[in-house]
């Protein structure tokens, strides 16, 4: 099935002591840290394009923007949705954001590329 624009996910996620800035050498403050923050962005983009790629395929990230706009403590449910915005060939972009109670705590874009497993892992040497 060809990837379109539009297609969507969303996952939730609650923060842990493991998720936080300071944990994570982010920082070092006890709230959710940028870099977990990004994981569980891409994370929604690979559930978004899951059903629609082959089991040779997968997609690997590119390229990422993205503002950690508010801090979330430990205890805390955070959504996260993925759309994708803009499709060319291989190259699949998403619209990320990320919402703690209704309230917008980061936004961005994700840009994956799908890709052969195999031929990808060849490349290694």
């Amino acid at each position: 099935m060809p990837i379109s624009p539009g297609l969507f996910a969303q996952q939730t996620f609650t923060v842990t002591d493991g998720d936080t800035a300071d944990a994570l050498g982010s920082g070092d403050l006890p709230v959710l840290g940028t870099p977990r923050l990004l994981a569980w962005c891409e994370a929604t983009t690979c559930d978004a394009l899951a059903a629609d790629l082959t089991d040779a395929e997968t997609s690997v990230g590119t390229r990422v923007a993205l503002e950690h706009l508010a801090p979330s403590p430990v205890g805390r449910e955070l959504a996260v949705t993925a759309s994708v915005s803009h499709v060319d060939g291989r190259l699949v972009r998403f619209t990320v954001a990320a919402t703690d109670g209704g309230k917008l705590v980061g936004s961005g874009e994700v840009t994956r590329v799908v890709v052969d497993r195999s031929r990808f892992l060849g490349r290694l040497g």
